[in-house]
């Protein structure tokens, strides 16, 4: 019999500041953190969701709310820079501190996961191999990641939406690096600190291909200036095809010249990690663990 996810209290933390926010809905219609609501409306239906801006000055939960209210805080995507002393990186990480003290478990994708190792003593540093952009290929479970449960279901390579120009340098004590490829060395991790879990992971499980587009439009020039294509217009034709596959996710041949099979083109394989956190809330609790 399936659990159900009625009453289940979601809060979703968008640390993009205001700007990148605007940007972002411009080029595919949502934020990182409306990205979120829509996907947890799909994949936990009944569950009441709250999205917050921490990284912004005026942010504020809904009045009588506290983190530790809620079921479960998901931490969206950002272009902070989590190695840079501005405030909006300190009040990000403030409120990720707050997460954990807490007790609330927490999920968080690319700058989610950086945002959790800084909050909690790790490291954050540019890309060593430069952007990884598009998607991250080849990525493989750690043993640990193996007897995961985050990681269940995933084959033993595959590959994710991916985009980011930061990486983890260090975990924190209390972590467990649960999958690498070659271009990131830590493409997920579990971090446990001051009572709290988090489970994350540098790819995007949460969006989809026309997002994958609308952030190589965005990035194109950067990505020129990376040497990953040489000129905007070869990145602006990857990103068609890359929207057009998002049209027509059963279309073989486009599949086929991206190189990619249903782990990413297959919306419920593609959003298995945040699926797994989900089972693992209603099955466990807070602890996510028997």
């Amino acid at each position: 019999m399936k659990v159900t996810t009625a009453g289940l209290r979601f809060l979703i933390a968008e640390s993009e500041p205001p700007e990148a926010r605007d940007e972002r809905r411009k080029s595919v219609g949502r934020s990182s953190g409306e990205t979120y609501l829509d996907l947890l409306a799909r994949l936990a239906p009944g569950a009441t969701c709250h999205r917050v801006t921490p990284a912004d000055a005026d942010s504020a939960l809904p009045p009588g709310e506290t983190p530790g209210g809620y079921d479960a805080v998901f931490f969206s995507g950002s272009p902070l820079a989590l190695y840079e002393e501005t405030p909006e990186v300190r009040r990000a990480v403030a409120f990720m501190r707050a997460t954990f003290a807490s007790g609330t478990p927490a999920f968080g994708s690319c700058a989610g996961l950086q945002l959790a190792t800084v909050a909690a003593g790790g490291t954050v540093r540019r890309n060593l191999h430069g952007p990884e952009a598009g998607f991250a290929r080849r990525i493989t479970a750690t043993e640990s990641g193996r007897a995961h449960p985050m990681l269940a279901g995933r084959p033993a390579a595959y590959d994710a939406p991916s985009i980011h120009t930061d990486e983890v340098e260090t975990l924190p004590a209390g972590a467990s690096l649960l999958a690498s490829n070659r271009g990131t060395t830590v493409q997920a991790a579990e971090i446990r600190h001051d009572g709290g879990v988090f489970w994350g992971v540098q790819y995007h499980p949460e969006i989809g291909l026309d997002e994958v587009a609308g952030a190589l439009r965005r990035q194109a020039d950067d990505l020129v200036e990376s040497g990953l294509a040489l000129s905007p217009a070869e990145v602006e034709a990857q990103a068609a095809l890359v929207e057009n596959l998002h049209r027509e996710p059963d279309r073989r041949d486009l599949a086929w010249r991206l190189g990619l099979d249903d782990q990413v083109t297959d919306p419920e394989r593609r959003q298995t990690e945040i699926q797994n956190f989900i089972d693992a809330l209603l099955r466990y609790g807070r602890s996510l663990a028997p």
